[in-house]
């Protein structure tokens, strides 16, 4: 049978994880026949969005509600106030929320990540009521927990850890559960006794992401030579994704660029003396205190860094006469790409790198040893452990960094071996990670709804 089906979250058409993975789940389930849209508190560069205003990632409402939360509870005259603030809202986004399931005849909401953390409890009461309150079903799809976060361990008030523990996520007949790794998938049964299945981020591998007329001055307008080396760093610049290590590696191999001078490259640019090592930071930055410290880490190391998020979004356009880049085109004009998080619920980025066929260096998070290892993927590898320095900034030890740069020169001065390791990591990834095979996982999750 086929449905309608409304796609949740607090923000679409952007670069981030959820955004661009709920954009690959419509794909598919219109390919299946289904009618996709969204609903979500912005719309990017998105158009027929459904908005629900208090959904917004950076709602000023839900931002108090937040430090009040879980920061310091200081706005509210006692806890009653803040508890009834939070329900107010939460009727408004029920009240709505309704509106569009009749007014669109929704069968199926897939609700991304708004009962997962506790970013918003408003977000979390509301869509819950709006559930026991209407006829309409629900697939919760779960990219990360709360209780995998620092930031929701210590709620100021015993309500919100009770929503905390009955609504994120809920337990109701007509709702079914999604989990991208087999960690979440455990820790949730053991948790709440809740069955869910996995369902690992996937992407579009038969995409052309090459150097084409509308990116062929990417490198141009950052101030990049054609010979020079662009390391890529695609994630969002948050404390989890362990950065620094991107620019430890990064500062082993200037170290080295000794060994590069005179070579030919992978792609046959030889790497002269004016050459520089580019570290490209495109992600949004979502934590200031965090992007301050790896900004002055890398100025300490001599990294020629830069951040251009400003010029690149979910798709091409133009703003002001300015182009703006696409997420790909990044891909198609760098050699290397750092993935070098912590902690991850699954990894968007590295599937985004095997599609590029880009070398990879990798930290191996919790998920990427549990999920990812199995598949025997050939990544440039920083290990599995790392300490906190001082600063707080994460390190592993010199002798990986070394190694790991070793590995790196060998790789991109030997167009064969690059060659070998990227297009055996694309077909990987191809056969275990691709859009056919979330096809094949949705109509098994799907055959039974009605």
């Amino acid at each position: 049978m086929k449905l309608t089906i409304a796609l949740c979250h607090f923000r679409v058409g952007e670069t981030d994880g959820v955004s661009l993975e709920m954009d690959k789940w419509k794909l598919v389930l219109e390919k299946l026949g289904h009618t996709v849209f969204y609903i979500a508190g912005s719309t990017g560069v998105l158009k027929n969005v459904e908005i629900i205003k208090e959904l917004h990632y950076n709602d000023a409402t839900n931002n108090k509600v937040v430090e009040n939360a879980y920061v310091k509870f200081h706005s509210y005259k006692n806890e009653e106030e803040f508890k009834k603030e939070i329900e107010r809202e939460a009727k408004s986004i029920e009240t709505k929320l309704i509106e569009i399931i009749k007014d669109k005849k929704i069968d199926l909401l897939m609700v991304n990540n708004m009962f997962s953390l506790g970013w918003n409890l408003s977000a979390g009461l509301g869509f819950s009521n709006a559930i026991k309150n209407s006829d309409v079903k629900c697939l919760c799809h779960h990219h990360d927990f709360h209780w995998e976060r620092e930031k929701y361990s210590h709620p100021t008030c015993s309500f919100v850890q009770d929503h905390l523990n009955t609504i994120f996520p809920p337990v109701h007949p007509r709702i079914k559960h999604v989990v991208i790794n087999n960690i979440a998938k455990n820790e949730l049964f053991k948790r709440r006794g809740i069955e869910s299945t996995v369902v690992p981020n996937v992407f579009e591998f038969d995409n052309n992401w090459v150097v084409d007329d509308y990116n062929q001055d990417f490198r141009a307008s950052f101030g990049i030579k054609k010979n020079d080396l662009i390391i890529l760093q695609a994630t969002r610049i948050v404390a989890r994704k362990g950065i620094e290590l991107a620019l430890d590696f990064v500062a082993e191999l200037n170290a080295n660029k000794q060994k590069l001078i005179g070579k030919k490259l992978y792609n046959n640019q030889v790497f002269e003396a004016d050459s520089s090592i580019v570290f490209l930071m495109v992600g949004l930055n979502e934590d200031d205190p965090y992007f301050e410290k790896i900004m002055k880490y890398a100025q300490s190391k001599q990294i020629n860094i830069k951040w251009v998020n400003q010029f690149v979004d979910h798709e091409r356009h133009q703003t002001n006469a300015k182009k703006i880049y696409s997420l790909w085109d990044c891909y198609a004009n760098c050699d290397i790409v750092t993935y070098t998080s912590l902690l991850e619920g699954w990894g968007n980025q590295f599937i985004e790198a095997l599609v590029a066929k880009k070398i990879v260096i990798s930290y191996q998070y919790p998920v990427f040893v549990q999920d990812i290892l199995q598949l025997k993927f050939n990544t440039v590898d920083l290990g599995d452990t790392h300490t906190l320095k001082k600063d707080g900034l994460a390190a592993v030890s010199p002798e990986i960094i070394a190694n790991a740069s070793n590995k790196t020169i060998d790789l991109i001065t030997d167009q064969s071996k690059y060659a070998q390791v990227v297009n055996e990591n694309y077909t990987i990834g191809k056969q275990n990670l691709s859009l056919d095979a979330l096809e094949v996982l949705l109509k098994s999750i799907l055959k039974n709804e009605k």
